[in-house]
């Protein structure tokens, strides 16, 4: 698999397949591309509608580099790890779809990039603020020795989801820790590109996918089956991403 080396010298791993306009994925927490993006179909879907598919691990997950300082995920290095993917492969334009932690991520580009044509926020709602003020928690919940002291519900289901993925947990918590540090704000009513926000109807983590769309102009939302884990694998998932990237081909081009 390909490598780059990124702007602060972390080494991450991506795939890079397919033909045609570009869509980069990127993942949720504790998850990776393989996970996310490759067995529940999205990556292959992509592919077959005539998409080049570019799809990275992000630092601190699967095949890439992970760091344990919280001070290696402050600020927009995620973002930053995007754009330089983008720089080092000459995109000049790209479709992004996000997932969960990816979906935070791209949030960000949309604010930094003028590259990115449109997004797909996934497992994102409005409930973004709460997720915020549990960092430490899940954080703690990430570094516990024994599972059984874990309180939190929310830090519970992300120790679990980390077990179950065999994640580095260490790295997983510095992301928590180093999210809150130089935090940067985004201005959803600034967002000036196509948005469509996918959540399953059993996802009870993120809040509401139309409360997060009504904030971005434009914006619209979709309820796919399942929860927070499960969704990116309802095939309706991919199928929604496909048939918006489609509208976007048949939109005229605009400089930003």
């Amino acid at each position: 698999m390909p490598e780059f080396t990124t702007f602060d010298g972390i080494e991450l791993t991506y795939d890079d397949e397919g033909e045609g306009p570009p869509v980069l994925l990127l993942h949720g927490f504790a998850s990776d591309t393989r996970i996310n993006w490759r067995r529940p179909g999205v990556i292959d879907a992509l592919v077959e509608a005539g998409r080049r598919v570019l799809a990275y691990d992000a630092r601190g997950h699967g095949r890439s580099d992970k760091p344990h300082r919280p001070e290696d995920y402050a600020g927009d290095a995620m973002a930053r790890d995007a754009q330089t993917l983008l720089d080092r492969l000459g995109l000049q334009q790209v479709d992004v779809v996000g997932y969960s932690m990816g979906s935070l991520t791209t949030l960000r580009l949309l604010v930094l990039e003028p590259r990115v044509r449109s997004a797909v926020l996934g497992g994102v709602g409005d409930g973004g603020e709460r997720l915020r003020r549990e960092r430490p928690v899940i954080a703690d919940g990430l570094e516990a020795d024994d599972r059984s002291t874990i309180t939190s519900p929310t830090a519970r289901a992300f120790r679990s989801f980390a077990d179950a993925t065999h994640a580095d947990r260490a790295a997983l918590a510095a992301i928590q820790r180093g999210a809150g540090l130089g935090d940067p704000s985004t201005r959803l009513s600034e967002i000036r590109v196509p948005v469509l926000v996918i959540a399953g109807d059993q996802d009870e983590l993120v809040g509401s996918p139309q409360g997060l769309a009504d904030r971005i102009p434009g914006a619209r939302a979709l309820t796919v089956s399942g929860n927070h884990l499960s969704a990116v694998t309802d095939p309706a998932f991919a199928g929604a991403v496909v048939a918006f990237l489609a509208e976007q081909d048949a939109r005229p081009t605009v400089v930003r």
